[in-house]
């Protein structure tokens, strides 16, 4: 017997149903938003995101599925979705679009990491990104369409937080007295911090590492250090927050884990999913479309993974409003079953999904079959109801039957 492969996971047909309500849950608010969906490729030239993400990140350090093809051309499947749209924003010339250009996607994603509950080496991004405003309303719209999908969705408990985390103008003299500051505590952080140090301080902050949590929660802020454009941003921000009553925390500590963040940072987090508690994660990108050889255009957005979100929905019992079968064909003789089998592509045809023995089974069996995959109705034929031109219709909920005409059988249902 061969395996799954270590972090990955099989979408079997009783999982399926969770994975379709959520997909079509986010394309009702992206459209709701003027979202429209943008699909790139599963890889990508490695120079992709080493542009994109940082060379200086975990993602690209440790945790990126990269190969040489047989052309010996280096290959990365997509670790995260914001830098393949990048890409395509410049190479497509999207330059051009009406402005702002808001797109999002669903999307695999693969990252070399050790896999635990609702975090996977092969997983699913619900992403969206906007091209063009450089206002922060936009990013409180970014924000709004978060909390619009996970509303949708009945997820409740979840808390937002929002940090700014500036620019490359003040972020330079906030990374001295940062890297000030823990000269003196170098000795007692983890090695990766250790090595971030001199590389890329800020992401000091991001550690999960409880000794280095410790030391960092007395480090400097950086809200403290923005400059005044960055500064009114961020109050621009949590006025437009504040006006249509979207409660939120401040924390510093938010830095996000990937390099191309500018300004706007934020986390909506839950805990019901265990330590690992941001359930989606997004910011401001200001710099990254120049990163790819394109004209400076803003950029903010936002993306989740399914699986922990799925993961969240179960642990509060909500419901995937999971499809069930609207009427089941219970059949006794042969003849009986060749009008059921019409009367199923009829049904079909129509729009109701319907179901009949292929198995031969006894219609105490094919009941006993018809309860267990939640069918509404179940529709008994035999030598009578052939004879009259009637099916015997049972309402499953509450055990109820009556008489009805082939010919009615779909206004019945419907």
């Amino acid at each position: 017997m061969i395996n799954i492969p270590k972090g990955t996971k099989d979408c079997l047909p009783q999982d399926s149903a969770k994975w379709q309500y959520i997909e079509k849950i986010a394309r009702d608010v992206a459209s709701n938003f003027g979202i429209k969906e943008i699909r790139t490729p599963t890889f990508e030239h490695t120079e992709v995101f080493l542009r994109g993400i940082g060379d200086t990140t975990d993602v690209v350090n440790k945790e990126m599925y990269t190969f040489l093809d047989k052309g010996n051309r280096s290959i990365t499947l997509k670790p995260e979705g914001t830098a393949g749209v990048a890409r395509a924003f410049v190479e497509k010339g999207l330059v051009s679009s009406v402005m702002p250009l808001k797109l999002f996607y669903i999307t695999p994603c693969f990252r070399y990491e050790r896999p635990q509950a609702g975090r996977l080496r092969e997983f699913h991004q619900f992403g969206i990104e906007i091209f063009g405003a450089e206002k922060a309303s936009i990013d409180a719209e970014v924000i709004l369409t978060a909390r619009a999908f996970f509303e949708k969705l009945g997820v409740t408990g979840l808390k937002l937080y929002i940090n700014s985390i500036g620019c490359k103008k003040c972020r330079a003299e906030f990374n001295t007295a940062l890297k000030n500051f823990l000269k003196e505590e170098l000795d007692n952080m983890c090695p990766t911090c250790q090595e971030r140090y001199e590389r890329n301080p800020l992401r000091i902050l991001d550690c999960k590492e409880e000794k280095c949590k410790e030391i960092c929660a007395k480090a400097p802020k950086i809200i403290d250090y923005l400059c005044e454009d960055c500064q009114n941003h961020f109050n621009d921000l949590k006025e437009y927050l504040a006006l249509v009553g979207v409660e939120y925390g401040v924390n510093p500590n938010i830095v996000r884990g990937l390099d191309y963040y500018t300004k706007t940072v934020f986390e909506f987090v839950s805990e019901n999913i265990g330590a690992q508690g941001t359930v989606c994660g997004g910011g401001r990108y200001d710099g990254l479309i120049e990163e790819f050889g394109g004209a400076k255009v803003a950029g903010v957005g936002f993306g989740l993974g399914l699986e922990r979100l799925i993961l969240l929905m179960e642990s509060l019992g909500l419901d995937f409003n999971e499809k069930t079968t609207d009427i089941y064909f219970a059949t006794i003789g042969e003849d009986a079953y060749k009008k059921a089998f019409v009367l199923a592509d009829d049904l079909r045809r129509k729009g109701i999904s319907c179901e009949i023995d292929h198995m031969g089974k006894s219609v105490k069996a094919q009941f006993k079959y018809a309860d267990k995959i939640g069918a509404k109705k179940v529709a008994v034929i035999g030598d009578d109801e052939l004879a009259n031109g009637v099916i015997n219709l049972k309402t499953m909920s509450d055990g109820t039957s009556r008489l009805v005409k082939f010919e009615d059988i779909a206004s019945e249902i419907e």
